[in-house]
């Protein structure tokens, strides 16, 4: 751990990134084992063939509206008077010169990033907002894209009530074709996710400020003016790092491609049908399985970041037992 680590999220927030990406990693493998059936065959027959499936991927919908119904009131309630939504929120000042100021970067026309546009690279805690403009974004996309995957996914559930109420069965075809959609612009945009989160060279194998609450982290720990620097000055690139990030670029690009052009073909979503086409299915075969790989190697990056918060508290807490033992003994705890 450095103090680059930076804590950003209460204890509560962490538990919730982490229930919330389980939850959707399991309604992912669920429903496109379904949408994908002749190509995820394996991954079907794994979970107990359709009925199995759709009997997990409508238990993992439920914890998903139990995970929203809880987390909403907790923001709206909490101690914080709603401070930390806020800081979700776009400001309508700093946000559009942040990103205008990163372009100017991008281009060489501007000498740093814009504060609000921080995220690591030296700076301490204090120095960075809560979210970049680019955070708040996602968080936007994100939320408008689950509620209307837990709207849609009831209605299906319940399609035989929508063809009764508007007495048409391409109503609930309709929906279907909603819900799909939204599936694939999440499906493609969790694997990014992934790539991004888990193999930039800084946080490689995992970014552990999702995991381990700010309480826990370095930069937390007493003074921050006792530091010296920001950690970066600390941070060893891994030797697997650049051989990793450039197969998982692949795998992120492959899967992501297969998935579209296989949404194309079966359900003509998100591009219209009349650009389907039914050629390569080997390729697509082999390309769809690849994206899978990526979602499942992002469950086990999350399953990993847990472990290493589980070790990490267990070594704070025998560092405390040893400095309070020292204590007790009338000597001096010894610095690591």
């Amino acid at each position: 751990m450095t103090s680059l680590d930076h804590g950003k999220f209460s204890r509560i927030t962490t538990t919730f990134h982490s229930l919330l990406g389980l939850d959707v990693f399991l309604l992912f493998f669920t429903g496109y084992a379904v949408a994908f059936n002749a190509e995820l065959w394996w991954l079907l027959e794994l979970m107990g063939g359709n009925a199995g499936v759709l009997a997990i991927h409508r238990a993992a919908g439920f914890g998903l509206i139990a995970l929203t119904g809880f987390w909403v009131p907790y923001m709206l309630l909490s101690s914080t008077n709603g401070a930390d939504i806020s800081e979700l929120l776009p400001d309508l000042k700093d946000d559009p010169a942040a990103f205008i100021q990163d372009v100017k970067f991008a281009l060489g026309r501007a000498d740093e990033r814009h504060p609000s546009a921080r995220q690591f690279a030296g700076y301490k805690a204090e120095e960075m907002p809560l979210l970049s403009y680019v955070g708040k974004g996602v968080i936007a996309i994100f939320t408008v894209e689950l509620l209307l995957l837990m709207i849609s996914g009831l209605l299906i559930w319940q399609k035989t009530w929508l063809i009764q109420a508007y007495s048409s069965p391409s109503v609930a075809v309709a929906f279907v074709t909603f819900h799909g959609i939204l599936g694939i612009i999440m499906l493609m945009g969790i694997m990014f996710h992934t790539f991004e989160h888990g193999f930039h060279p800084a946080f490689y194998p995992v970014e552990m400020k999702a995991f381990l609450p700010k309480g826990m982290t370095p930069e937390f720990h007493g003074d921050p003016d006792e530091y010296d620097g920001t950690g970066i000055e600390r941070l060893r690139r891994k030797k697997s790092w650049r051989w990793a990030t450039n197969l998982f670029g692949v795998m992120t690009v492959v899967g992501i491609i297969s998935v579209l052009m296989a949404s194309v073909t079966y359900g003509g979503y998100p591009v219209p049908k009349t650009l389907a086409f039914n050629e390569g299915g080997l390729l697509r075969t082999i390309g769809i399985n690849i994206g899978f790989i990526v979602l499942f190697i992002g469950l086990m990056l999350s399953m990993y970041g847990n472990v290493l918060r589980a070790r990490y508290k267990a070594q704070r807490k025998a560092e405390a037992e040893e400095s309070s033992a020292a204590a007790a003994d009338g000597g001096q705890p010894q610095d690591d």
